[in-house]
């Protein structure tokens, strides 16, 4: 009785003690299930789920050929070759393929690089092709591997650089309009979040899976007529040799639009090669970028706002004694001798800058550049030319440059006699060139722009929609104006243009400031014009410059500009007026 008694306790210890490791295991198996479910959970998913990014393709940048758009700006899909010196088995082997096969893109001393055990990665060549690529795999070198990449490559090579900047080593746009539409050319990355196996390889099933496509850059077109920008180029590029300038910029712009047609500066660079540029400023594009002091170019704008006004018209005369004073200064002519009561059409012809300070008087009380006649200056440079301010087109760094309001101590009498024939003012070319393209088309100003359009994944061109001009004069000042630089060019250059056009313009010669003061030995020389047929087709403005250099803008600038105008009547196939 009692051995039986002992035999039912231990059964009773044995299940108590099975009981309770059961209890601990649901405990625990409670714990790990349900309240660190989550934690596990993530664990899990670390493991298993792999987020990847899919890249999106850089948009491509077009120019126009005629209106038909032109890859100017494309992919390339490149390659990195690199090795983990602690798996290669065979360097001598690897060295004489990589130098045989990659040749210049092979890195130098590859020897020391896989001699470099305690490294796991080690560049041996970069930028090579696909062909390159799928050679070196093919030879099944041990501790070799691959990464794919992408670069701009640039079909019409060092044509608009400028315009166009360039992509850096990180891919983000660095200036023109790499830089400013960085952004939209970059597009957006995908992303592809999914459970993976044990070799990391997607699976296709499980409710992990989060597929978001990549968004690709917009495919940019480009006003600029890649035939008109070359001639510009190479026009300019001779001009400058022959006269002796180190620098020259030229932009062609459509008045009915402002679209940039060409935008060329010197000396340039290869966007594809920017960084054995030594010296960063030729990545600047003069043309937006670098405010001067325009000169005589700004005469046809003060002609516009005294007739606008009321105030002169071209054949209202004036006393011309080649100097006039404007209180304790005295302004003088350039060209003497065409004194007495002479016309203010001769005043343009002759580039007379007493003529333009009378206009600023008369828009006051007549013998004065009083209050009123600074305001109304001010307001039509400003307000209706543009000038001093941001145009807005899509090439980085442009800048505003300057005018200064009558409101400060020094937008004085003084300071907009000197306005009057452009000086003592900054502007960029951009700015006087869409500023003049609105006398050449009736008084309307349209916003300069490099952009055209864009192209969809189909290959499929979409032009921009027309935007809406402001007026900056009445369609009967612009005309008068328009006609005074059609006299003013016939007199001193029109045997130069084809015969049956329509063709205008004005000389600048501007003095540049050095130390605060101008000097007469280092001058810029600039001309502006416009040409067609029944119609002004186009607006092309030009300047030269240099060091300790004297230029002019009829001796200098105006060849320049009767070489482009003469060669875009034959290229857009201009009628002779009717």
């Amino acid at each position: 009785m009692k051995l039986e008694l002992q035999k039912g306790s231990r059964s009773k210890i044995l299940a108590t003690l099975i009981l309770g490791i059961m209890v601990v295991f649901v405990v625990r198996l409670f714990y790990l299930q349900i309240l660190q479910h989550a934690h596990y959970q993530a664990l899990a998913d670390q493991e298993q789920i792999q987020t990847l990014k899919i890249p999106a393709k850089r948009g491509m940048i077009y120019a126009l050929d005629g209106s038909t758009p032109t890859p100017l700006v494309m992919n390339q899909t490149v390659y990195t070759v690199f090795a983990d010196p602690t798996a290669t088995t065979d360097d001598v082997k690897i060295i004489d393929a990589v130098q045989s096969i990659a040749g210049g893109n092979a890195r130098s001393g590859l020897q020391a690089l896989l001699a470099r055990k305690d490294t796991r990665y080690q560049i041996l060549a970069t930028k090579i092709s696909r062909t390159q690529a799928e050679k070196l795999k093919a030879l099944d070198l041990n501790g070799i591997g691959f990464q794919e990449e992408s670069q701009r490559v640039y079909t019409e090579g060092a044509l608009a650089a400028q315009t166009l900047g360039f992509v850096d080593y990180q891919g983000q746009g660095q200036y023109g309009v790499e830089g400013k539409l960085n952004s939209e050319l970059t597009g957006t990355d995908g992303l592809l979040k999914t459970v993976t196996d044990v070799s990391d390889v997607p699976l296709t099933i499980g409710d992990k899976n989060i597929n978001k496509p990549a968004v690709d850059g917009t495919n940019e077109v480009l006003s600029i007529d890649r035939n008109v920008q070359a001639h510009v180029e190479q026009t300019l590029s001779d001009s400058l040799k022959k006269i002796g300038a180190t620098n020259g910029s030229v932009v062609v712009m459509d008045p009915q639009t402002g679209h940039v047609m060409a935008m060329a500066n010197l000396p340039s660079f290869d966007p594809a090669n920017y960084g054995q540029v030594s010296d960063g400023s030729v990545f600047n594009n003069p043309v937006v970028s670098a405010p001067y002091e325009p000169g005589s170019d700004i005469k046809t704008l003060t002609m516009a706002t005294g007739i606008d006004k009321g105030v002169v018209s071209p054949t209202a005369t004036y006393y011309n004694t080649d100097h006039i004073k404007i209180d304790d200064i005295t302004v003088s002519n350039a060209d003497l001798g065409h004194t007495g009561n002479i016309t203010f059409q001769t005043a343009l012809n002759y580039s007379l800058n007493t003529g333009f300070v009378t206009v600023a008087e008369r828009l006051g009380d007549g013998s004065n550049i009083n209050l009123q006649a600074r305001n109304t200056m001010y307001d039509y440079f400003y307000n209706h030319f543009k000038l001093g301010q941001l145009t807005g087109i899509e090439v980085s760094g442009e800048v505003p440059g300057t005018v200064i309001p009558p409101t400060e101590a020094e937008g004085n009498a003084v300071r907009y006699s000197n306005m009057a024939f452009g000086q003592g003012m900054d502007d960029t070319m951009v700015q006087v060139a869409a500023a003049f393209s609105s006398i050449v088309d009736g008084g309307l100003y349209h916003t300069p722009s490099v952009l055209a359009g864009t192209v969809d994944a189909n290959g499929a061109y979409t032009p921009n929609p027309i935007v809406t001009p402001t007026r900056s004069i009445s369609q009967s000042t612009a005309d008068q104006v328009r006609e005074m630089t059609h006299v003013a060019r016939g007199g001193l250059f029109g045997p130069a243009d084809k015969p049956g056009y329509e063709v205008g313009g004005k000389t600048g010669t501007s003095q540049t400031l050095i130390n605060g003061n101008y000097n007469n030995n280092q001058t810029v020389g600039t001309y502006l014009g416009y040409g067609g047929g029944d119609t002004p087709r186009y607006v092309i403005m030009i300047q030269v410059s240099g060091q300790n250099k004297a230029f002019q803008g009829g001796r200098d600038a105006e060849p320049i500009f009767t070489d482009i105008s003469n060669w875009m009547l034959d290229y857009l196939r201009i009628q002779p007026k009717g």
